[in-house]
């Protein structure tokens, strides 16, 4: 048999048929052999141990099954990722060394530029107007340099952030200083909350400001003039705070909102007079990540758009039931926020628990044009729970099929819980088998509805579950 075997495997092979010798259990193991042409192969050998009525090994019976095709093409997965990143370090040298080429001769043009601009005598109106193109096309290339470098450092994992604990207030005061020029000059109102130093954030205070400056900066430039800019703070979960910065633009429509954050991306600007790289979102959302937090966006033709970017903040505490817009798609918070329903009653609060985008739009599309609920988003089953506990809402709407925790087990935690026990949690799944329903319902799922969703559906399910929980409540408060 150690002929058979590749000298170099030898050991590893003995001595593991000698562990299962001693436990009496199953030998698995892979290893290499010679060939009787000389050439070097793998094999999965296989074997159980037979025992006689005292429990002694009276033979082995196994199998030996070639994988020498399966490993070689394991070896050439292996050698592709090593080759990418390989490629990918070199992009990132390539790339930083171009930056110190290009930065050096940008020097010169924007540092005389400048001299041309402010020396005597004074520059005439012809002049001026020409050297003020030079230097804006000389800021504009450089700030697409570093963006690029930027970008190409963060994804060959060379970037990493300091977490630091920092007030949230002075981050917001230092990057309104840096906009409200551009802002003013187009008659655009910017208005950010009051805060006190108790509001704390654990980020990289200055890749936060990046990413504030390139949502607030673009807030303004996709504006109207005479628009508005508006920032609002609370607080989404125990430790966690979402910022949102609404604008008063044009909005993105669907199409638009699927490739916001993919690089050198413009949505269809790039003819237009407005410069923009199309990098700085998807740098924005790198940064974001890599400081353990999430950026998303929601948005309505028409009307303008909502940037919302949730931070660990140690301390936060959302209300009992929060009130207001918006952290948007994907996000944790409320998605779509309405006044009392008709009556005066406070609007019923729906959670829906969903990681793609495309279903969470369509459900908050359908719920915005009642009156009577307010929707809030999680993108997936861990958050879902989490949320669930934070706000304690009316009806739940559940995925199945998520990444992490499942609808089902996100389920189960609820149903175990007796802070959340009572709730009526509808599944929403393209998991559209008999025996998923079944499972489901034998879970404990209200009701279950499978994915192309009809809306007329939807609508008869939720309200269903609202009429079960105002029938609760009436039999709580003794009506």
């Amino acid at each position: 048999m150690q002929n058979y075997i590749h000298p170099l495997d030898q050991a590893r092979v003995l001595a593991a048929i000698d562990a299962a010798i001693a436990a009496k259990g199953m030998f698995v193991l892979e290893h290499r052999v010679l060939r009787a042409d000389g050439a070097i192969g793998w094999t999965q050998s296989r074997a159980v141990p037979l025992l006689d009525p005292v429990g002694a090994i009276t033979e082995w019976v196994g199998t030996a099954t070639d994988v020498t095709e399966r490993k070689g093409i394991e070896a050439d997965l292996i050698t592709a990722l090593a080759a990418a990143k390989a490629a990918n370090l070199a992009k990132s040298e390539f790339l930083s060394r171009m930056s110190h080429e290009l930065r050096s001769p940008l020097n010169a043009v924007l540092g005389f530029a400048q001299l041309l601009q402010s020396g005597a005598p004074t520059p005439t109106e012809q002049q001026e107007e020409s050297i003020g193109q030079i230097l804006k096309a000389g800021w504009y290339l450089l700030r697409l340099i570093e963006e690029i470098l930027d970008l190409s450092l963060i994804e060959s994992g060379r970037v990493s952030c300091v977490l630091r604990s920092v007030p949230l207030a002075g981050v917001l005061d230092e990057c309104q200083a840096l906009v409200e020029r551009q802002a003013a000059a187009r008659g655009i109102c910017l208005s950010l909350p009051r805060l006190d130093d108790r509001c704390i954030v654990t980020v990289d205070r200055t890749r936060i400001k990046q990413v504030f400056v390139n949502i607030l900066g673009n807030a303004i430039k996709y504006n109207r003039d005479g628009g508005t800019v508006q920032v609002h703070v609370e607080a989404v979960e125990q430790g966690r705070i979402c910022i949102r910065i609404e604008d008063s633009g044009s909005g993105l429509s669907f199409e638009q909102l699927a490739d916001i954050f993919q690089p050198f991306e413009r949505l269809g600007r790039e003819a237009g007079a407005i410069e923009g790289t199309g990098i700085g979102l998807t740098l924005s959302k790198r940064l974001v990540e890599l400081m353990g937090g999430r950026i998303g966006v929601q948005s309505v033709v028409g009307q303008g758009s909502v940037f919302w970017v949730e931070l660990d903040a140690p301390g936060a505490e959302p209300p009992a039931r929060p009130s207001s817009p918006a952290t948007g798609l994907g996000g944790l918070g409320v998605a779509v926020a309405h006044g009392p329903a008709a009556g005066g009653r406070f609007p019923s609060t729906v959670l829906y628990v969903e990681d793609n985008r495309t279903n969470q739009l369509l459900v908050k599309r359908l719920l915005e044009r009642r009156t009577d609920v307010r929707l809030l988003l999680a993108g997936d089953g861990e958050h879902g729970v989490q949320l669930a506990h934070a706000t304690k809402p009316d009806v739940v709407l559940m995925d199945i099929h998520m990444p992490g925790l499942s609808g089902l087990e996100a389920m189960e935690r609820l149903a175990a819980d007796p802070a959340t026990a009572h709730i009526p949690v509808i599944a929403v799944s393209a998991l559209a088998m008999r025996h998923d329903i079944e499972k489901a319902l034998h879970a404990g799922f209200f009701r279950y509805l499978s994915k192309p969703i009809e809306l007329d559906a939807l609508t008869e399910a939720l309200d269903a579950a609202l009429a079960l929980c105002l029938t609760r409540g009436a039999r709580a408060n003794g009506g």
